[in-house]
């Protein structure tokens, strides 16, 4: 299943980066959602390419009946996302990879953060899978509006945390 999102931010794609890699700004995420910050590494300045591995527990409540009968009441979420450098401009792409423990759900996708001036445009397009035999698509299916949604949220809460910390 496809992901597909956008978005502007008012702020550069240095600082959006800076904040998108923030541990505090990340455990305010996973709080937003009900869920709990495991643990946040992050190898590298975000001046240059750098990677971050984020560990996160998840609520399935808002996830459809038949993607909770497979993993359950929660779920660990690991998200590692792989950083370019910067572009002259200060444009950069992210590529994101969401691997759900105990669950057949591979998410991979890629974020561009493209600088305009005092303002960043984020785009995201990925793709859910499920290795599942049969059951596979529909589990994908099921799970693509939720991470879909899981990532939006991020950059609409990115835009309240560059207001609240300038």
């Amino acid at each position: 299943m496809a992901l597909t999102a956008s978005t502007t931010l008012s702020a550069t794609a240095q600082r959006v980066t800076d904040v998108f890699a923030d541990e505090e700004f990340v455990k305010h995420v996973s709080f937003t959602v009900g869920g709990e910050l495991k643990s946040f590494e992050i190898s590298g300045p975000t001046s240059g390419a750098f990677t971050t591995k984020t560990v996160r527990t998840l609520p399935t409540t808002r996830m459809p009946e038949i993607a909770r009968k497979v993993v359950g009441a929660s779920l660990t979420v690991t998200q590692v996302e792989d950083w370019s450098a910067p572009a002259a401009d200060g444009s950069r792409s992210n590529n994101i990879k969401l691997t759900v423990a105990g669950a057949p759900l591979d998410v991979a996708a890629v974020q561009r953060l493209t600088a305009s001036g005092a303002s960043t445009l984020v785009e995201l397009s990925g793709e859910v899978k499920s290795a599942i035999p049969f059951l596979g698509a529909k589990i994908a299916s099921a799970a693509e509006p939720v991470i879909g949604k899981a990532l939006n949220l991020q950059a609409t809460l990115a835009q309240e945390w560059l207001s609240e910390h300038p």
